[in-house]
Parts: structure tokens; C-alpha cells; sequence
């Protein structure tokens, strides 16, 4: 029997190949949402050859300079973070892309970032029912509360302004 190499990416289950061929092959930019221990991080991505350019990027950090109180990793947080992520793609010209999730499960986390990414402007094939209920987004089921209403506010002077 002959050994077969398997590739590293693979074999640590980070890059699934045949998701990560029709990306390619679709040419359209793409979003990435990125959920650690502590933050969100959602990046517009456009595939190019030599590797994959970043358009636009969002941290879930920068809501600690809006008046932030909680979690930075929440259904909230996720959903102002998508919609700053879009914002500031919109402005630098995106217009469409697809969710690429890689070998991430899709979680409610995942989907509020992807309607924030949605209600900022860019066109994403999604279903309205993937997506967490309105009170979750608005984050009524938390202890500490915040508005997010008026961060998004402040989102959106912010990306006109610059």
C-alpha cells in the first residue's frame, strides 16, 4: 500500500477544499465571519490568484469606542459588526458577495453578522428565516443591556464622514 499525502489544511480541518474550489470558480467577492474566544471579526473578501485580497474589515473592538458594555461576541455585537463591515465595503464599492463560512458551523452569531451585513446595503443570497429574531438582534434577552439602535447611528455618520 502506497502513502498518500494528505494536505496540512485538510488534515487539521481548517480549509475545505471543494467549498473553497466553488468560491473561486464563482469570482464574487466574499464574506468572512470569524468568531473567537472574545471578539467578531467579518471581512469582504475579493478572490484573486496569487491570494485573497481584503476589501473591507470590522472588529468587534471598536464598539468598546461606541460605549459598549458586555460581551463583544454576542448576537448584538455580531450584527453591529456585520454592519460596519458593510458599510465601510459599500463605500470603497462593494456591491454583492456570498457568505464563506470555510469548515465553520453556521451559527446565530454567524447569521446576525450577516444581516448586519445585509441591512448596511450589500446584496448576500440568504434566507429571512436563517436569520435570529428581531428581539435577539436588538439583544432584549441580556442582562446588560445596550442600544444599538444609536450605535448604528453612529456607524453610519462615521463611514459618511470618512
Amino acid at each position: 500500500m502506497a502513502y498518500s499525502k494528505i494536505l496540512r489544511r485538510l488534515r487539521d480541518e481548517k480549509t475545505n477544499y471543494r467549498r473553497r474550489t466553488a468560491l473561486l470558480k464563482s469570482k464574487r467577492d466574499f464574506v468572512t465571519v470569524k468568531i473567537s474566544n472574545e471578539n467578531i471579526q467579518v471581512q469582504l473578501h475579493k478572490p484573486e490568484l496569487l491570494g485573497d485580497k481584503v476589501i473591507a474589515s470590522a472588529h468587534s473592538r471598536f464598539l468598546l469606542k461606541k460605549g459598549w458594555k458586555g460581551s463583544r461576541k454576542n448576537i448584538p455585537a455580531a450584527y453591529l459588526t456585520g454592519y460596519f463591515a458593510g458599510k465601510k465595503a459599500l463605500a470603497k464599492g462593494g456591491k454583492d458577495a456570498i457568505l464563506y463560512r470555510g469548515t465553520d458551523k453556521y451559527t446565530q452569531r454567524m447569521a446576525a453578522a450577516l444581516k448586519g451585513v445585509l441591512d448596511a446595503g450589500l446584496q448576500i443570497p440568504a434566507s429571512p428565516e436563517a436569520f435570529p429574531v428581531e428581539d435577539r438582534i436588538k439583544g432584549q434577552h441580556l442582562k446588560v443591556k445596550n442600544d444599538v439602535d444609536k450605535v448604528k447611528a453612529t456607524i453610519d455618520v462615521e463611514v459618511k464622514s470618512s
